[in-house]
């Protein structure tokens, strides 16, 4: 009788971070496709003649897309497994920005990033799906401040690709052929992760292969009320945050006078800032938790910004880093804050559903901001015609800082979750 090869009971370490880069990859061409847009935004007014509301719908008919995939993506990949779900989703995701390059009329750019968002959020949920069943039970937490670490990456360098790749930018459309190719390394990196996933199978063991960010509707009542202060923080906080950014150069150069290369050297802050300091503010909270008081701070932090750059003449350099500050503090401790309020059959709800409401808010907010500036003339000749789209960027930073501050006291009673108290090595960690 032949004997049966004996099964290691875990992947060793070396071969898990090999999975963690390879899908990292990934994500890092993910972000740059999507960021791609933005040092681009300027050339799209002059080149192709798009009004900023225009602009804004760009991103509009990401998150309509996003809005519908997320109801069935997890569904998919519990039931075709990661292996699957990385192929489909990376090749849709590489499709969408080749689709953007060629859009030189306004609905073809359109159906491009919608085609886009149908690829890349699900991919995320898949390559979120993957880190749980290679990490679970072992440095999960870190795993995915790298991942992100490596996709805000990805987004740094489509910021600065004015800088980097300035040959490009004498016309709108090579930059986003550039994108376009880049995405490329989405469907190599999902190739990569099928061959290291089947070599795997039959050595090691390995967690279920599924069960991220599956919307169950019958569960959408019964959340927490801390819950549903953190999805209002997460909706205000975003819907500030990523439609700021789309504008940020057109707003940057217009308003303030700034060069389009100073004009992407800023906007590419945010997401240097936080690739840089969201693992450290990651495990600030581990150590000494009180993760409402820092989503509070957090949400303190971001309040004045908007209008310190549009009723001061302080360096843009000082409100948007604190910008930059509160993009990697609130993420840090908002998502996993999640895990410590709702019971873990339903994390994959609780998840989907503030995903969901955070694309709703994002794509009401890219619309609203981009026909603010249209209606009240906004441009290099009228500066002040961008004053009230600033004037509702504070108003979600005030709201961002109520929904903090009613989790913050919320934590502080006898029936509280945990957010403030529960630390690495303590009871309930």
């Amino acid at each position: 009788m032949s004997e049966t090869p004996a099964i290691r009971s875990h992947a060793p370490a070396w071969y898990r971070w090999l999975v963690l880069f390879v899908v990292a990859l990934a994500m890092f061409a993910n972000y740059y496709i999507f960021d791609a847009m933005n040092p681009v935004g300027p050339l799209l007014e002059s080149q192709l003649g798009f009004s900023q509301s225009q602009i804004g719908l760009l991103d509009s008919a990401y998150n309509v897309a996003a809005l519908l995939v997320l109801l069935l993506g997890g569904v998919f990949i519990d039931r075709a497994g990661t292996k699957r779900a990385m192929i489909l989703f990376s090749i849709v995701t590489a499709a969408g920005g080749a689709l953007i390059a060629l859009g030189s009329r306004h609905e073809l750019m359109m159906a491009g990033r919608f085609v886009l968002g149908l690829g890349a959020e699900p991919l995320i949920v898949a390559i979120t799906a993957v880190l749980a069943r290679w990490f679970k039970a072992k440095e999960l937490s870190f795993a995915m401040a790298i991942d992100l670490t490596i996709a805000r990456l990805g987004s740094v360098a489509a910021d600065n690709s004015r800088n980097w790749a300035a040959p490009l930018f004498d016309s709108w459309q090579r930059p986003l052929m550039l994108a376009a190719a880049i995405g490329g390394a989405c469907v190599a990196s999902a190739v990569l992760y099928v061959i290291l996933e089947r070599r795997a199978e039959s050595t090691y063991e390995l967690g279920r292969a599924g069960g991220a960010d599956r919307l169950v509707l019958a569960d959408l009542v019964r959340f927490p009320r801390g819950y549903w202060y953190v999805v209002g923080l997460c909706v205000t906080f975003y819907s500030a945050v990523f439609p700021f950014r789309r504008f940020a150069n057109i707003y940057f150069v217009q308003a303030h006078g700034a060069t389009e290369a100073q004009a992407a050297f800023l906007n590419g802050m945010l997401p240097l800032t936080a690739m840089i300091a969201t693992p450290i503010f990651g495990l600030l909270a581990d150590r000494i938790g009180r993760r409402a008081l820092l989503m509070s701070l957090g949400s303190l932090l971001l309040l004045p910004t908007f209008l310190i750059m549009a009723h001061t003449s302080l360096p843009l350099v000082v409100p948007v880093a604190m910008i930059g500050v509160a993009f990697s503090l609130i993420p840090a401790v908002m998502w996993p804050s999640v895990a410590y309020l709702v019971e873990e059959s339903r994390i994959g709800t609780g998840y989907a559903l503030m995903t969901l409401c955070q694309q709703i808010g994002w794509a009401t907010m890219s619309w609203a901001i981009g026909f603010l500036n249209d209606r009240f003339g906004a441009g290099a000749a009228h500066p002040a015609g961008f004053l009230p789209g600033m004037w509702l960027f504070s108003s979600l930073g005030f709201l961002g800082l109520l929904f903090s501050f009613l989790l913050w006291r919320s934590e502080r009673r006898p029936d509280a979750h945990g957010l403030e108290t529960i630390r690495v090595g303590s009871p309930g960690a």
